[in-house]
Formats: structure tokens, C-alpha cells, sequence
């Protein structure tokens, strides 16, 4: 073999890897593309003009800092009120009714519009239309409580199989299980291990065990790295390297950097200011301008559903609107930068 074949073919080989390499890099995103959807789906819809100091809640004379509902565009869900809400614009603009029963804990709006969602006893995808155009339903005794779209054509779904979870990983077109890996830990009940998991920006995937650790695997199941913390219900791999984790007991938000260490908490029992009460987390995301949005149950209706929080722990939005919404599970900022669909873009 001459030289210059040597070469060529040495590139050939090598070209792949680097693909890769560069793909598993986490990016900073610039553009808001389900900004753009909303634009098109709503954009005859009149919309209220919010104070632009505070907003009062439409549920209570207290007043609170933020905007209340117009303090950002999102997707909102949770445990208790089987409707996604759509709100944009200080108003929700749209709902779906997922049925009776189950646990509505997961949502994703991809930049096509579409939105998947997970609800204990099926994952979906529908359009804004509200046409069903995929659905999963969950085998007897498993359920489904997580799943994240891995481009606009493939979903990653947790389920919660006894007596071991699987992660899957579903072409929506084909129908095809393109990847069955089993979680290697014991389970004796379908409710019991998971709310959350979440495919990393280099491919490897991030369990929430709620029975008191976050597990990373890589793509063969080798567990690579770990963080024990009581009752942990939802974990997010930021794009600074460190773990976002919510856990239920203690009610605490906790960022934590690859050895471990404690980089920023938020207490519920500590740092919330009076005035707001707020109990009960479950899941948060991560802005790119560095807050952090907690979701909680809300009480039993009286408590606020979301607080926005500062790196130095000021809450800069708390939001309690029980006329309009229900408890806060999870949500997805739509007016925050990232394709959804490319993992690691969204920190939800």
C-alpha cells in the first residue's frame, strides 16, 4: 500500500470518531425553536398585558415576586391533574386531557410541535391538534414514568418492569426497539425505582433511584459514576458537567460537580423566604441564564406551584395559581435556548 492510500484509508477510519467526539461535547444553544412553533400555532390568539413589576396570583390577594403566568412560556404537568398546560403569554393558551388514572410526570414539546408525554400506563406523542400519532402502551406490571425524544424520530423510555427496569429506545416511525438494555439492580414493584431518567449529552443515561442514589451508566449498563442522597426524584446532567438533583427527602435542590461535592443547594425548610410557602418538590430545571426553576405539588392547593431561584437563592418568581393550573410535576421552559430533541440541550 503506497502512502497516500495509507492515508486516505487511515482518515476514513478516523473520521467517524471524530464525528462522534464533537457530538458528545455539550453545547450552549442559542435559538428557542418551540418559541417559533408557538408563534405559528397561536399567533391570532389575544393575549392580556402583564404588569411589568409583579403579577398578583389569580388565586390569592398575596402578591409574589415575578410575573405570575406570564413570567415565561412553558410546558406544565403533574401528579394528580391529568392535563398538560400550555402557557404563553400570561394565559394558557392550550390543554390536553390524557384520561383518567395514572401519573402524568414527564413532558417534552420537540421543535416540530409535537409533544411527548409519559403517564404511568402509556407514553404518547400528539400534535397541538390534538391527534395521538404515537403511543406505547405499558405491559401488566410495568409503568412508564420517564422517556426523552433522541431526535425528532426516536424516544428513550424508563420503564419500570419487575424484577429488573429496562431502557429503551423506540424508533416512533418503524415501531422498532432498537436498544433493550436492563437496569442491573432488583425490583420488586413496577411504582417502586424511577420517576427520572434522562439520556446524556455523550450518550450515557442518568437514573434517579428513589430508594437513595443517581446512577450513570454507559451504553453497555456499566455503572461509571454515583451520588447517594435520599429520595432522589429527578437528576439532570448540566452542561457544566455537574448533576442537578431534586430529592423529596429532604425537601432540597443539590448541584453537584463529578467528585461530588456540593457546588449550590437550595432548602425548602431554609431558604425560602416568608411569605411564600412551598413544599414538596419533585422535579427543576436549569435556565441558561443560571437559575433555577423548582416544581413542587403545591400543597394540596394552597401552597405556590413554582419558584424561580437565583444562584445566590433570591426567588425571583413564585407562582400560585390553582384557578388555572394544578400540581407542578415537571416543566419545560419553551422560551429558554435548545433543541429538545438533542440531548442535553434542554435541562429539564
Amino acid at each position: 500500500m503506497n502512502k497516500h492510500a495509507f492515508l486516505t484509508l487511515t482518515a476514513l477510519l478516523l473520521a467517524p470518531l471524530a464525528r462522534d467526539s464533537t457530538a458528545a461535547e455539550p453545547k450552549s444553544p442559542t435559538a428557542a425553536p418551540c418559541m417559533d412553533v408557538l408563534a405559528r400555532c397561536f399567533k391570532n390568539i389575544k393575549t392580556p398585558t402583564p404588569s411589568p413589576e409583579r403579577r398578583e396570583s389569580s388565586s390569592s390577594d398575596e402578591k409574589l415576586p415575578g410575573n405570575g403566568l406570564a413570567q415565561h412560556a412553558m410546558l406544565y404537568v403533574g401528579e394528580g391533574r391529568n392535563t398538560i398546560f400550555l402557557v404563553n403569554e400570561g394565559q394558557v393558551q392550550w390543554t390536553y386531557d390524557t384520561g383518567k388514572g395514572g401519573e402524568l410526570d414527564d413532558v417534552w414539546m420537540m421543535s416540530s410541535g409535537n409533544i411527548l408525554f409519559s403517564r404511568q400506563d402509556f407514553a404518547a406523542e400528539i400534535t397541538l391538534d390534538n391527534k395521538e400519532v404515537w403511543r406505547m402502551n405499558s405491559p401488566t406490571n410495568t409503568e412508564i414514568h420517564s422517556l426523552q425524544p433522541i431526535g425528532l424520530d426516536k424516544v428513550m423510555i424508563v420503564q419500570n418492569t419487575v424484577p429488573n427496569p429496562h431502557i429503551l429506545v423506540i424508533d416512533k416511525k418503524t415501531g422498532v426497539t432498537e436498544l433493550d438494555k436492563v437496569v442491573p439492580v432488583e425490583n420488586k414493584h413496577p411504582h417502586a425505582p424511577f420517576r427520572r431518567g434522562r439520556v446524556t449529552a455523550k450518550g450515557t443515561y442518568l437514573l434517579s433511584f428513589l430508594s437513595g442514589r443517581v446512577v450513570e451508566y454507559d451504553q453497555n449498563m456499566k455503572e461509571i459514576w454515583s451520588y447517594a442522597i435520599p429520595s432522589p426524584w429527578a437528576a439532570i446532567r448540566l452542561r457544566n458537567g455537574n448533576t442537578l438533583i431534586t430529592s423529596e427527602r429532604p425537601e432540597i435542590t443539590r448541584e453537584v460537580d463529578p467528585q461530588g461535592k456540593t457546588v449550590w443547594e437550595f432548602d425548602l425548610t431554609k431558604d425560602v423566604p416568608p411569605g411564600i410557602n412551598f413544599r414538596k418538590t419533585q422535579s427543576c430545571t436549569r435556565l441558561a441564564n443560571g437559575n433555577t426553576i423548582i416544581c413542587s405539588r403545591g400543597g394540596t392547593g394552597k401552597g405556590c406551584q413554582l419558584i424561580e431561584v437565583t444562584h445566590d437563592k433570591k426567588v425571583v418568581w413564585a407562582l400560585r395559581d390553582w384557578t388555572n393550573l394544578g400540581p407542578a410535576t415537571a416543566v419545560q421552559i419553551l422560551d429558554d435556548p435548545g433543541v429538545p430533541e438533542n440531548p442535553g440541550e434542554s435541562e429539564h
